[in-house]
């Protein structure tokens, strides 16, 4: 069972690395969350690759700013202000939503917003 447990972790693992590759080339799919969670994963299946995550020198300072202080780059933050920016003004202007899923929505991102913002700002290590 313990074989199958860190198997399963180390494929989520190596599935969020590809997906914050991915995501690192598209410009509203952010990255710095997918290898956070991958190296969560591997923290639990392969020190090798969770050690691979943390020392990257492009991934790795806000993977270990989370890590050790749970926070977030300002420039993280402003980028990440700018994409539920869009990302709601997209959502109004595509769907016409009713008022209610409107709000609904609003709420959401205010909360999401709220959430990053009141995070430390990280320190990043070059």
């Amino acid at each position: 069972m313990l074989v199958l447990k860190k198997s399963l972790y180390l494929l989520w693992g190596l599935l969020l690395v590809g997906v914050g590759i991915v995501g690192a080339f598209l410009p509203l799919l952010p990255s710095t969350i997918f290898f956070i969670l991958a190296a969560y994963c591997f923290a639990r299946s392969s020190p090798r690759l969770e050690r691979w995550v943390l020392e990257h020198r492009i991934f790795g300072p806000p993977v270990v700013a989370w890590k050790e202080h749970r926070a977030i780059p300002r420039k993280a933050k402003y980028l990440a202000f700018a994409g539920m920016m869009f990302g709601f003004v997209s959502f109004v202007l595509m769907a016409k939503p009713e008022i209610w899923l409107f709000l609904l929505v609003a709420l959401f991102f205010l909360s999401c917003a709220i959430y990053v913002g009141t995070r430390p700002d990280g320190e990043v290590r070059q």
